[in-house]
């Protein structure tokens, strides 16, 4: 496991080569973002995006959603993994929003959890990139960077999230659920490693890096 000065190396180096990270979900307020999360499971953002900008055009809030209707979301996310259920999912948290939250997302993590097809990860990404709260979401990637790298090793998302709140400087900790998903998705990946263009590979226990061609 990285020990403290490690993992402060291991943020500075991130954060120089992207000071400003960005999630790749596009939206326009709490609510897209918190619809665009909830696509995304088992789909990719750009695969999500391509659906959500035409639906996002004229469904930006939840009553708009639920003038459409289930089978108009479906016709529009028809090329996400999963559509069925997750068109049936958008429509009923836009109408508990209303019902529960007056249209509005809520800022409380265990309230958005109560929305169908909204997870703790879900959860964890809105309340970080909407409401900027310091908070890590575990998906594959940052799950598969934690425990390879020796971050923060875990048998589970839970335990991963939990040791990376405590391990992470507080000065990183805003952006560190950014750099690592991208660290992951772009560098640090499942099959092939980009070990020789990585920028903390010195400081990474992974015991099988890849070698330059």
């Amino acid at each position: 496991m990285l020990k403290p000065p490690q993992i402060e190396a291991f943020f500075a180096r991130l954060a120089a080569a992207n000071p400003e990270p960005k999630g790749e979900l596009e939206h326009t307020n709490p609510y897209t973002l918190l619809v665009a999360v909830v696509l995304s499971a088992q789909a990719t953002d750009k695969g999500v995006n391509k659906a959500t900008g035409p639906l996002f055009a004229i469904a930006d809030t939840p009553r708009k959603m639920l003038a459409l209707g289930e089978d108009t979301v479906r016709n529009y996310i028809k090329t996400i993994g999963l559509f069925r259920t997750k068109a049936k999912n958008v429509i009923a948290l836009s109408q508990q929003l209303i019902d529960v939250y007056g249209g509005e997302v809520p800022r409380d993590r265990a309230a958005m959890e109560t929305l169908p097809g909204v997870g703790r990860k879900t959860a964890n990404v809105v309340a970080s990139m909407a409401f900027g709260e310091a908070t890590i979401a575990v998906d594959t990637h940052v799950f598969r960077v934690a425990n390879r790298t020796g971050l923060a090793p875990g048998k589970d998302v839970v335990a991963v999230e939990k040791r990376l709140l405590r391990r992470i400087p507080k000065h990183y900790l805003f952006h560190a659920h950014h750099w690592l998903i991208l660290h992951g998705r772009y560098t640090c990946l499942a099959r092939s490693p980009r070990c020789p263009v990585c920028p903390v590979t010195d400081l990474c226990e992974f015991k099988h890096k890849t070698k330059a061609a």
